[in-house]
């Protein structure tokens, strides 16, 4: 097993007891069909930048595309240009803005294969996978089409005296949000967090990772084509530590999901300039199997929830608490589903799960495993790179007996690996999945609803899901999504999901008697009234 884990040679022949590879249907498109000169040459018109810099495709390692590299200056430019284009965004019918998204709803399941093609090419994952992205992107934009008039309309409140004085509240666009999205959703977190910004009235400067730019860059071209003008939506690209620090301090609100390391720094800079941030950051997260569980049902979720987007998904599961009783029956229906996981590369349906999207991530992927073998672990199903299905791919992988002294029972491994750990009550599982820095997304299966729901109650992540790994609680866009302690601030959806991008201003009119003594009262006379007037309202219950 140990030589396995080391193996390097691209032309190196698939284990005989490894997982499968899809073979590619007849006439799969290629990336030279897919990703034109023209294409890339009509994408990047939005990026404010000069030089030069490429993207590689995970499934192949050839380079994908040529793209534009900004600088420094260039991010301030974009700013400048999002600033005057904002203040006549802002300026239309909160209607008109949201009329935006729906069009753009409509487009985006129209041309989905375009966008399909291009996240697979970008990140390698499989195109079912991948079409979770568009599930997301498309739940949002119809969500807050419908109901951003809703969050931001003005509202009234009891005012200090009742009937005296008249309360209003507005909502007003913070103006420019800087938007620092990762490379593992490129869809779902560049446009999918941008939607309800501009529903708010603000403009956006993005920085998408390079690696994934020219998905971002299409989501960017089809909502101009859906009715949003130009420069209300900037796109810069470049390397992190260069140009991610110039958005972060030019925004006047930040908007960043990725590594916790990178998250304080960010909201680390947002504190210095006294700007609001929300940050996603990085996740260990855990599905607890009950003794009441459905097993069957709870494998399949469990492949699902560990091994979509090859683990690359910031509420995966990495650990999985079983019950004892039911340890043994569970494993044989979920080591049996992993071990025919099929890998593949086409830019079609039919593979389960595709391929890493870096040499760094493969990287972690092989020492979490290696470390843990090597400390006493076993592999119960995977654990090896599989260069013989493209040069990223690593086979989805169980692991037994981690221990707290090994890599990947603490670190966010992000990549194809679950560890299995036995339980033998609901206290010890839930001690155990609480156990963690981390506190983004957990998961709970039982065959008893209520009893699932208790203990999803104690479980300390900001969502929880009952049988189901992760994307019922992601896909409820009314519903606010984020992390507890090292998985971040603020929340995506929901009405947290737009009023984040939002001022709250009160207006605050007195009518008739001042707030003062007046008609000749003393002073003595106007605290008396007053104290009986609060006294009276708190027995009239008024709140």
């Amino acid at each position: 097993m140990t030589d396995s884990l080391d193996s390097t040679n691209p032309s190196a022949a698939a284990p005989a007891d490894g997982n499968p590879v899809a073979p590619a249907p007849a006439g799969a498109r290629s990336a030279a069909d897919v990703v034109t000169r023209d294409l890339v040459a009509a994408l990047t018109r939005g990026v404010v930048g000069s030089g030069k810099t490429t993207s590689r495709s995970p499934f192949t390692g050839d380079v994908l595309a040529e793209l534009p590299e900004s600088t420094p200056e260039d991010v301030a430019t974009a700013f400048e240009t999002a600033r005057a284009a904002q203040r006549r965004w802002a300026a239309l019918p909160v209607r008109q803005r949201a009329a935006v998204l729906l069009r753009f709803h409509d487009l985006v399941l129209a041309r989905q294969s375009e966008v399909l093609d291009l996240i697979q090419l970008e990140t390698g994952k499989a195109r079912l996978h991948a079409h979770e992205e568009v599930q997301a992107v498309t739940v949002a934009a119809r969500h807050y089409g419908r109901k951003a008039a809703s969050y931001l309309r003005p509202k009234r409140h009891t005012g200090a005296i009742p009937a005296l004085t008249k309360v209003t509240e507005l909502r007003h666009p913070r103006g420019v949000v800087g938007q620092i999205a990762p490379w593992n959703y490129p869809f779902e977190l560049s446009v999918g967090d941008a939607l309800p910004a501009f529903a708010a009235g603000n403009a956006v400067v993005m920085k998408p990772d390079t690696q994934t730019a020219l998905t971002a860059l299409w989501a960017r071209d089809l909502m101009i084509q859906a009715g949003l003008p130009e420069d209300v939506w900037q796109v810069v690209l470049g390397e992190g530590p260069v140009i991610g620090p110039e958005v972060a301090d030019r925004g006047d609100y930040v908007s960043f999901t990725g590594s916790t390391r990178t998250g304080r720094e960010v909201a680390q800079r947002a504190a210095a300039r006294l700007v609001g941030c929300s940050l996603e950051l990085g996740g260990k997260n855990a599905m607890l199997v009950l003794d009441d569980a459905d097993l069957d049902k709870a494998a399949a979720g469990a492949v699902r929830g560990a091994f979509s987007s090859a683990g690359q998904l910031c509420i995966s599961i990495e650990r999985l608490y079983v019950h004892e009783s039911v340890a043994d029956a569970f494993l044989e229906r979920f080591l049996a589903r992993v071990r025919a996981m099929r890998l593949g590369t086409s830019l079609a349906y039919g593979a389960d799960m595709g391929s890493l999207v870096s040499e760094r991530q493969l990287e972690t992927v092989q020492r979490h495993v290696r470390d843990a073998v090597a400390k006493g672990a076993k592999v119960l199903a995977g654990g090896r790179h599989r260069p013989d299905a493209g040069p990223l791919f690593h086979e989805p992988t169980v692991l037994e007996g981690v221990e707290q002294d090994m890599s990947v029972c603490g670190e966010e491994t992000f990549g194809p690996v679950v560890s299995v750990y036995r339980f033998a009550d609901v206290d010890e599982a839930i001690d155990l999945a609480n156990r963690s820095a981390y506190g983004l997304n957990s998961s709970v299966w039982s065959g008893n609803g209520r009893r699932a729901r208790e203990v999803a109650a104690r479980l300390r992540t900001g969502t929880v899901n009952v049988n189901e790994g992760y994307a019922s609680a992601y896909g409820s866009a009314q519903a606010p999504m984020g992390g507890m302690g090292d998985s971040g601030l603020g929340r995506r959806h929901g009405s947290e999901g737009i009023l984040k991008y939002t001022e709250p201003q009160t207006v605050a009119h007195q009518r008739v008697l001042p707030m003062a003594p007046s008609l000749g009262m003393s002073d003595e006379a106007y605290a008396a009234f007053m104290s009986r007037s609060l006294k009276a309202l708190k027995t009239l219950r008024f709140r």
